[in-house]
């Protein structure tokens, strides 16, 4: 029988090394557990990195996949099927958009709306085509692909993957001033932002930060795109975090729990003025909009106002940071976060760093991961209940106390 430490070998051996795990191998979930291959039960605290708001294994949305991969799976985009128009119809309804583009990785959908914020440039606003700029954020993730780390300040993502991709122009997060001085050039499309930056170390901006950078958006006829990827799905309370502020965005970035963890599925929203703007061919996925992604995606958004996930996770997030404010420690430099999207700034030292609390947390039963050497982020799924919360946080305390 395997061990832990062989799967691990086994993939050193004969897979890319681009990931640092845990030393923990999982073979199970539900709900907010997971299990590895030695039985032993852990509280999520990741979920796939805001993937799995629903709960591992989420009944419903399994049974969604199931029924229509015994049915239909794939067409591609050559042809029509029966489920795809069902689903564009229920999300855009559910958001409040004329069109969807339909798409399969988070990374996909921040290049298609990067590519219709420029087509939009061209044919609407009128810029000469080549001359387009979009306007991003520093500590800004949006994915992996050339293009997007051509956006990116982080020079482990950037490092030997030049040349780069032009037309991109980086301005502080959280920093109106910035944004207003950028947006004096005729030649900006659009505006890309995450309203949290999440793998920044959930980076939450001042109040009504949002609100006046889509004002200011308008005011100069430029899109404000939000990439809602990790964020959205009733991760920060409500079911999209620029609800919070009341802000619709020209552009609205979907993926990570639009499946609930189950198959990947990412989405563009738009209204026609801009989505018209892409014509047949000229931009596409083999995969997006295949029938078990519409399905999937279906249940996945019911379960999320079934079981008013986002009103969960604004009392339970309350909670939680109250919680972790009253841990007396000298590790604890900071708590901040919203809803359950969750970060703890670590004052590192030696032998008491942020992947050292993280190995002593699975090893009483979370599972956590830092992110840029000194932070955690913790975001259960949103099924947790405050019972299951609770208890998380107990075991999270002990290992608090053993590093004092």
């Amino acid at each position: 029988m395997m061990t832990s430490k062989d799967y691990i070998s086994r993939e050193e051996k004969y897979g890319a090394h681009n990931y640092q795990p845990l030393p923990v191998v999982l073979e199970r979930g539900e709900g907010v557990f997971v299990w590895d291959v030695e039985g032993k039960k852990y509280f999520d605290f990741l979920s796939s990195y805001s993937a799995v708001n629903q709960g591992h294994c989420h009944p419903k949305i399994v049974d969604a996949l199931v029924n229509q991969a015994r049915k239909l799976t794939l067409t591609s985009r050559a042809f029509y099927n029966n489920v795809l128009g069902e689903y564009e119809e229920y999300i855009t309804k559910l958001f409040g958009y004329d069109k969807i583009l339909p798409m399969n990785t988070g990374a996909e959908a921040v290049e298609t709306a990067i590519k219709l914020s420029r087509k939009w440039g061209y044919q609407k606003k009128g810029i000469k085509d080549g001359d387009a700029k979009i306007i991003a954020c520093e500590k800004n993730f949006h994915g992996r692909t050339t293009t997007i780390v051509s956006l990116s300040t982080d020079p482990v993502a950037r490092a030997e993957y030049g040349p780069y991709t032009p037309g991109f122009v980086i301005i502080p997060y959280n920093d109106i001033a910035a944004l207003e001085k950028a947006l004096q050039d005729t030649n900006v499309v659009s505006f890309l932002v995450e309203p949290i930056q999440g793998e920044a170390g959930v980076y939450v901006p001042d109040e009504g930060y949002l609100k006046k950078a889509d004002e200011l958006c308008k005011k100069h006829n430029v899109l404000f795109i939000a990439d809602e990827i990790q964020t959205g799905i009733a991760r920060t309370g409500k079911m999209l975090a620029c609800d919070h502020e009341g802000v619709r965005p020209d552009i609205l970035i979907l993926g990570k729990a639009v499946s609930g963890g189950v198959f990947p599925v990412s989405a563009v929203l738009a209204d026609d003025h801009i989505m018209l703007c892409i014509k047949p061919g000229e931009h596409g996925s083999t995969f997006g909009g295949n029938p078990i992604a519409g399905k999937v995606a279906m249940a996945a958004l019911e379960v999320v106002k079934e079981e008013k996930l986002a009103e969960n996770a604004e009392r339970l997030g309350k909670i939680f940071r109250d919680e972790f404010r009253n841990i007396k420690s000298h590790l604890i430099e900071l708590v901040r976060g919203k809803g359950l999207l969750n970060a703890v700034v670590i004052r590192n030292q030696p032998g008491k760093t942020a992947w050292d609390v993280c190995v002593a947390m699975a090893e009483n039963g979370v599972l956590a991961k830092p992110t840029h050497g000194n932070i955690i982020r913790f975001a259960p799924p949103l099924v947790i209940t405050e019972e299951q919360l609770r208890d998380a946080m107990g075991r999270i305390k002990e290992v608090f106390k053993k590093f004092e």
